[in-house]
């Protein structure tokens, strides 16, 4: 079923940019199994953090220099020791494990979905 209705208001509020994973690893002591990422969303960003739970689909190494969709405008949450600043999107497959949300083609560091 869809979420309520919002406004376009609503939807400019959630900031969701692209950025190029410069670094990935396992995170440790994550309760379930994730990677850590730091990602560059351009100069007006900047470098951040993320932690993400899509070690079914991916393995950090192949995830270094791919572009990934953020959310960029949410708190940071603590994750164990691990500070993760935004919010990596995705789709559940039909066993439940994370596809990574994607662009068709390259585009800058930091655009914006709009």
């Amino acid at each position: 079923m869809p979420a309520p209705e919002l406004s376009w208001d609503d939807f400019l509020r959630v900031d969701v940019r692209v950025g190029t994973v410069v670094a990935a690893r396992p995170l440790p002591g994550a309760r379930r199994p994730a990677c850590q990422l730091r990602i560059d969303f351009g100069p007006e960003i900047g470098l951040k953090n993320s932690s993400a739970q899509i070690t079914h689909h991916y393995a950090p190494a192949d995830l270094v220099g791919r572009q990934v969709l953020a959310v960029v405008n949410f708190p940071p949450k603590q994750i164990g020791r691990f500070l993760s600043e935004v919010l990596v999107t995705g789709f559940a497959d039909a066993e439940g494990h994370i596809v990574l949300a994607a662009v068709a083609g390259p585009v800058p560091n930091g655009s914006r979905l709009v």
